[in-house]
């Protein structure tokens, strides 16, 4: 990491910090009022010990100066744990405005682009590496403010005692700060290879318990434990370094202060046996004098020393921004298409005009296209085609995950003017790969959408999925693990048909929607879905040839390209074109197709 990315992430985490302004604020002016106690304790220690040693005052009549120096102890363990507070506070504010902003992008990428990362990787930037900044916007941002207003008020107290001690103050100050930096040159760069150890790290283990059962069937584990074990080995070395600088930073800012009291005190200790007579204005040097500045020279490096101790929070912070800003930079063209604010009464059934429609990914790279096509008010349009022709990315850019070039417009409406969750409010979607979430059936199936027991049930029945539900002891309330955990692939898909009819979307989606049930069950499921979706704009992947004949609209891609497009009666007829190939490498289906 080079100086001007330093400064220019150094930049940006001040530039959050303006969120918890208020709490450091407070967080400051506590530790000022707290350095205006230590100055006022180490003057009234210095002046009681004094009178008792040089000028044999009775101790009762010093009982006033007994009980304000009993008094401040409180008061300056009262601001250090308001100081704790504020800090924490203004951190935790922090923190959340950055998370924030980590979960819009996230929103706004898609998940096409969160799928070319690990989930795991994911989840590191997203909370571990977040957190490492608490402590720079905690402790070491109003520790900055501190380190330059305490040392300065002492100095400006001791120096019309003595300015020979203000002065060895003054010089010996800058040495902490100094070596402080020299240290930490490299502890940036080290806790940023540590994020990214750690970002393989969780990201690999995520991905391999997920896939543990495939592991063991393939009789992987042996090979994959030495894996994790490098990996694991690799983050231990790298949290070793960045403690060794952690330790380092501690042991060379703890000498330089000691050796700054010491130079301190060995002046006093010539002074009072007459070998140094300077710095007094010729007053002499009382014990006043010498207990009151010695009290305070510890507390003038302590500053500076806590500043040095939460450098490394600086570091860490520095090591945690850098994906964290390059992530928030991603480029806007990387971004979710639907990212318009409109919000029309969109004309139903919905019509979907493509016009030299060009889907790229999100590194820019062409996925489909151009491609021209319409799908009509109303109309049951299928795409066929091999795996990686471009169907799932032509789903993706109309559900909004893809940037697109051309023209894609919704009842007259550009697809990027339009509102994401606007158009997605009129989408009823059910994938092959249906996702449900770790909660009970009543929560999947509502998603935030208010539906009584009533209307759940009569989608369930829609579905065929009532009597699977009905079998279960908690019924709406029985729980669903992580990815579907405890039902079959089959269940799962009927759950994410449930869904989609309680959508009520004037667009239906569907990428192989039936593709994991048997044969009596995805004939009920696709009568349900012909007969809901009956007056709405139907769009269906399927690589089931049978399906197709209904369709009033076939689409035949190749290799990201449309290469035929009309009929079921149309396609069929013309032998040489691709949809006839695709007939021929589903013999199983020729003779139903035929029909």
């Amino acid at each position: 990491m080079d100086k001007a990315q330093k400064r220019a992430l150094t930049v940006w985490l001040r530039s959050q910090s303006k969120i918890g302004q208020q709490w450091l604020r407070r967080s400051m002016m506590l530790g000022v009022v707290a350095g205006l106690l230590l100055i006022g304790q180490a003057a009234l220690l210095a002046h009681i010990l004094h009178q008792l040693i040089i000028n044999h005052v009775d101790k009762f009549s010093l009982l006033p100066e007994f009980l304000a120096l009993i008094a401040i102890f409180p008061l300056r363990a009262l601001c250090a744990w308001g100081r704790e507070i504020a800090g924490y506070r203004a951190g935790e504010q922090i923190r959340e405005h950055i998370r924030g902003q980590v979960l819009d992008k996230l929103k706004a990428l898609g998940p096409a682009a969160i799928a070319q990362k690990p989930a795991g990787s994911w989840a590191t930037l997203a909370l571990e590496q977040i957190e490492q900044m608490q402590d720079f916007f905690a402790k070491y941002l109003p520790q900055m403010v501190l380190a330059v207003t305490v040392p300065l008020t002492i100095v400006i107290v001791v120096f019309p005692f003595n300015w020979a001690a203000g002065l060895i103050f003054l010089c010996t100050a800058p040495l902490v700060p100094l070596f402080m930096a020299l240290v930490g040159i490299s502890a940036a760069d080290a806790n940023k290879r540590n994020f990214e150890s750690l970002q393989r790290l969780s990201g690999h283990f995520y991905d391999r318990l997920q896939s543990l059962a495939t592991i063991r069937l393939f009789d992987r584990v042996p090979a994959e434990t030495a894996f994790m074990q490098q990996s694991t080995e690799s983050f231990r070395k790298r949290t070793m370094e960045v403690l060794r600088l952690a330790f380092l930073s501690s042991a060379v800012l703890e000498f330089f202060t000691a050796l700054s009291i010491a130079i301190v005190a060995v002046y006093f200790g010539f002074s009072y046996i007459g070998e140094l007579n300077f710095g007094d204005y010729g007053r002499g040097i009382t014990l006043f004098v010498g207990l009151f500045v010695l009290i305070l020279a510890p507390e003038f490096y302590q500053p500076l020393r806590d500043l040095g101790a939460f450098y490394h929070a600086k570091a860490e912070a520095l090591g945690a921004a850098e994906s964290v800003v390059e992530f928030l930079d991603a480029k806007a063209e990387q971004q979710d298409p639907a990212q318009g604010t409109q919000t029309p009464t969109l004309q139903t059934p919905l019509t979907i005009e493509a016009r030299d429609l060009l889907v790229r990914a999100n590194d820019g790279s062409v996925l489909l296209g151009p491609v021209s096509f319409t799908l009509a008010a109303g109309s049951r349009t299928a795409v066929v085609g091999t795996s990686g022709a471009g169907k799932s990315s032509l789903v993706n850019a109309i559900l909004g995950f893809l940037p697109y070039q051309g023209s894609l417009t919704i009842s007259g409406y550009e697809l990027r003017d339009l509102d994401a969750n606007h158009w997605r409010s009129h989408i009823s979607w059910v994938g092959q790969n249906p996702q449900l979430l770790h909660g009970t059936v009543r929560d999947n199936l509502c998603l935030g959408t208010g539906h009584d027991d009533d209307q759940l049930w009569l989608a369930l029945k829609q579905a065929h999925a009532d009597s699977f539900v009905q079998a279960m002891p908690e019924m709406l309330d029985a729980p669903i693990g992580d990815r579907s955990s405890g039902l079959s692939v089959g269940q799962a898909q009927r759950l994410a048909l449930t869904r989609a009819i309680l959508q009520q979307g004037q667009l239906w989606l569907l990428d192989e929607a039936t593709a994991s049930l048997d044969a009596r069950s995805e004939r009920l499921v696709q009568q349900s879905i012909d007969q809901i979706s009956q007056g709405c704009t139907t769009l269906a992947v399927s690589h089931r040839l049978d399906e197709l004949k209904h369709y009033q609209q076939i689409l035949v891609f190749k290799q990201g390209q449309l290469v035929q497009q009309g009929d079921f009666v149309t396609l069929s007829n013309d032998q040489q074109g691709e949809f006839a190939l695709l007939r021929q490498h589903a013999p199983a289906l020729q003779g139903d197709i035929d029909a």
